[in-house]
């Protein structure tokens, strides 16, 4: 979700983390051991932060699941020397060690939730479940080159408008590299258990649920505890929301062809399409939805910190984005390209500030938001090389 790690944080909205009980819970007692800083949730519930390198979100939350058959986690952070050091050590502070770690539950493929789940199976033997979505684009990635990845984005920056300064970096780095170790996402584990929707997955002694919440990737899940709070808040049991529900960003939500890259034939699709490719946006819009009806009594994100509130935080999404969208019409009056699109739309930064790779992740958003407008009526294309997108009269 980060940036460089497969997304893009938008702008923070004026009043995030100032609803109420968007703060902190109340009973997590923090501990620490040979570096790492372990989290006690109660109820038999733990989380590590495991560092992400060079990342302005500083670490994911691998979430320490008890249960009859051993501990089982819940994603497993950055493929990183560092970061394995916190995670076991961790794990140790948590009163375990990762040999007896029985299984990963994956909420979806990016490298800083998934990246650590193959040295963690090598080490204990533990199974690895991911919804089958992100399973086709770990195994996508595993057979692309980072040269042909590159080859692939130049092209589609290319369509969307992107100048030629930019594309000639990419080109650049399209240029075959020295040997040595591949990129963590290009060497993902692949799963060997498949997350079915709506099921409870087989934790002996745990009530976990699946709830399939595609939009930030097209296979990303939350997981419902199903139990009663350990510190009896009002609610239905508890949410890990890895990056769909997030307390103070909003994450990015891009188009799945960019994330199936080259080996999957992305390519053929336009920058946003008429009819072509699904619709991430509206597929976010709509698990927020069926996320504020389970009614958690606590949210345990991947990031930032766990919160209550989880219906007022998705209204506030609901929200943002039908702001930005509106905003997005505004700029339409005249035609633009997905890069000019990107270029105007409001950021946490100005365009001028934001880094190289970055303003690649703000494209695909823009495609995912004119995707949404053409979707709902209120947009169309206007051929051309590149092709321009236009609000429609009504």
């Amino acid at each position: 979700m980060t940036e460089g790690a497969g997304g893009m944080t938008e702008a923070a909205e004026p009043g995030d983390g100032e609803a109420a009980g968007r703060g902190p819970a109340e009973g997590a007692a923090d501990h620490r051991g040979n570096g790492a800083v372990v989290t006690d949730h109660g109820g038999g519930v733990q989380s590590i932060r495991v560092p992400i390198p060079d990342s302005p979100l500083g670490h994911t939350r691998v979430h320490v699941l008890d249960t009859d058959r051993g501990p089982v986690l819940i994603d497993t952070g950055w493929d990183d020397p560092a970061s394995w050091d916190v995670l076991t050590s961790g794990l140790r502070a948590a009163g375990t060690a990762v040999e007896e770690v029985t299984g990963v539950v994956i909420t979806h493929h990016h490298p800083d939730h998934h990246g650590l789940s193959g040295r963690v199976r090598e080490a204990s033997g533990a199974w690895l479940a991911m919804h089958p979505a992100d399973t086709e684009i770990v195994r996508g990635s595993r057979r692309t080159s980072p040269a042909d990845w590159y080859g692939y984005l130049t092209d589609r920056l290319g369509q969307a408008g992107a100048p030629e300064e930019h594309l000639a970096r990419l080109r650049a780095a399209a240029r075959p590299a020295p040997s040595g170790p591949p990129p963590p996402q290009y060497r993902a584990a692949l799963p060997d258990r498949e997350i079915v929707p709506d099921e409870l997955l087989d934790l002996p002694g745990r009530r976990l649920r699946a709830i399939w919440t595609p939009g930030h990737t097209p296979g990303h899940v939350c997981l419902h505890l199903e139990e009663n709070h350990p510190a009896r808040l009002p609610g239905r049991g508890r949410l890990f929301s890895g990056d769909h529900l997030l307390p103070g960003i909003s994450p990015h939500i891009g188009l799945y062809e960019e994330l199936l890259g080259p080996a999957d034939g992305g390519a053929s699709h336009g920058a946003a399409g008429s009819d072509a490719g699904a619709d991430p946006l509206g597929d976010y819009l709509r698990s927020l939805e069926r996320v504020a009806r389970l009614a958690p009594a606590e949210v345990l994100p991947a990031h930032e910190h766990t919160f209550t509130g989880a219906a007022g935080r998705v209204r506030e999404l609901l929200d943002h984005h039908a702001r930005r969208l509106r905003g997005l019409l505004v700029l339409l009056g005249e035609p633009l390209t997905v890069w000019e699109t990107a270029e105007r739309m409001e950021w946490n930064r100005p365009w001028e500030r934001i880094p190289f790779d970055s303003r690649n992740i703000a494209v695909a958003e823009a495609a995912a938001h004119l995707r949404r407008l053409i979707r709902l009526g209120l947009v169309e294309t206007v051929p051309g090389e590149p092709v321009r997108y236009a609000g429609m009269a009504v």
